[in-house]
C-alpha cells in the first residue's frame, strides 16, 4: 500500500490577490508525479481572502465563532478550486472520516478546514496523525522558517532545521487567532511533536518533488 503524504497549501499561494493559475498548473504537474508513489491529502488555507473577510467581521464587532466559520468557508472554496484543477475529489470532505473515505478510491484528496477553532495547519496535522502519514509538509510563500519575518526584516536568518521544542518557543511569541499567518501554528506543532512526526516547511513545487524523491531541497525540517 502507498504511504500517505499530507500537505498544507497556504491560501495566499493559491490566491495571492487573484487566482494563481501558474501555481495551480505546477501543483497539478507535481501531484501527477507524487501520486505515483504516495497517496496525497492536500489541505488548503484561506490566505488573504479569509483574512479580508475576517477583518470585516472584526470591524463590525462580530464574534470569534462567525470569524472561524467564514474562514473555513474560504478554505473550502480554495479546496474546490484546487480539486477541480487536479481533477481530484469532486466532493470536499468536512471531516477526517470523510477524508479517509475518499482516500480509499482517490490517490489525491483535497480538503479545506474541518471545524471552528482550528487553522488549516491544525487540520492538516489532525489528518496526518489520524492517517499515520509518512510526512507532514507545509507549502507556504516563504522558503522556510526564519528567526523573524523575512518580508519585513532584511537581516532575517533562515533556519534549515529546528527541534519541536525550539519551534514551540518561537510559536509561543506569536499571537494566534482567526486568519492568523505564520509558517505553522501551535496546534499543528503540538500534534506533530506529540506524534514524533517530522514537519517540513518549504516553498516551491521543485522543492516538494525533491523532498519526496529523497533529493536535496531547500526548506525547514522540524523534528524531535
Amino acid at each position: 500500500m502507498k504511504k500517505v503524504v499530507v500537505i498544507s497549501v497556504g491560501g495566499s499561494i493559491i490566491v495571492p490577490g487573484e487566482v494563481d493559475s501558474r501555481f495551480l498548473s505546477r501543483l497539478k504537474k507535481a501531484m501527477a508525479n507524487v501520486a505515483r508513489k504516495y497517496r496525497v491529502v492536500i489541505c488548503t488555507g484561506g490566505g488573504f481572502t479569509a483574512r479580508n473577510y475576517i477583518t470585516a467581521l472584526k470591524k463590525a464587532g462580530i464574534g470569534r465563532t462567525a470569524q472561524d466559520w467564514i474562514g473555513i468557508a474560504v478554505t473550502r472554496l480554495n479546496a474546490q478550486l484546487v480539486s477541480s484543477y487536479l481533477d481530484a475529489n469532486g466532493e470536499i470532505p468536512v471531516s477526517v472520516d470523510g477524508v479517509k473515505k475518499l482516500l480509499k478510491n482517490n490517490n489525491v484528496v483535497v480538503c479545506g478546514g474541518l471545524k471552528p477553532g482550528r487553522t488549516s495547519d491544525g487540520t492538516t496535522a489532525e489528518i496526518a496523525v489520524a492517517l499515520k502519514a509518512h510526512a507532514l509538509i507545509n507549502v507556504t510563500n516563504v522558503k522556510g522558517l526564519y528567526d523573524k519575518d523575512p518580508r519585513k526584516h532584511k537581516d532575517a536568518k533562515f533556519i534549515p532545521e529546528i527541534t519541536h521544542a525550539g519551534f514551540a518557543k518561537m510559536i509561543a511569541k506569536v499571537k494566534e487567532g482567526p486568519g492568523q499567518h505564520f509558517v505553522l501554528d501551535s496546534v499543528a506543532a503540538g500534534m506533530a511533536r506529540k506524534a514524533k512526526m517530522e514537519v517540513v516547511i518549504l516553498q516551491s513545487m521543485e522543492n516538494l518533488r525533491n523532498l519526496l524523491e529523497g533529493k536535496k531541497f531547500t526548506g525547514t525540517v522540524i523534528k524531535n
